[in-house]
């Protein structure tokens, strides 16, 4: 399955720090360049310290599961394009953020 859409509302699953279980989330996406970008204010939340410590991640989306590599996005223009992607016309879309960019297998 590729996904389509630009701006999609995924299950991401990560691999517990601390549990070693699996821990689920929905949150917005963003699919851009092949690679698919989940993000928050603050690197405190725990599906984002999971997914840097154990990087193979599964997303669900439309009844399919997805699996790939997850990292830091250290280049801070490409945080700021999938911001503007995540939230189209929002003042939101300006505020600093930290990103994780998913490699699909």
């Amino acid at each position: 399955m590729k996904i389509k859409e630009e701006l999609f509302r995924p299950m991401l699953i990560t691999v517990g720090r601390k549990t070693g279980k699996e821990h689920s989330v929905m949150l917005r996406a963003v699919n851009y360049n092949e690679k698919i970008y989940f993000s928050r204010h603050r690197p405190d939340g725990d599906w984002f310290k999971n997914a840097l410590v154990n990087a193979r991640v599964k997303i669900e989306y439309n009844n399919e599961t997805l699996t790939g590599i997850a990292e830091l996005v250290k280049d801070e223009e490409l945080g700021k394009k999938i911001s503007m992607l995540k939230y189209p016309g929002e003042e939101r879309a300006n505020e600093k953020r930290v990103t994780i960019q998913i490699t699909l297998d």
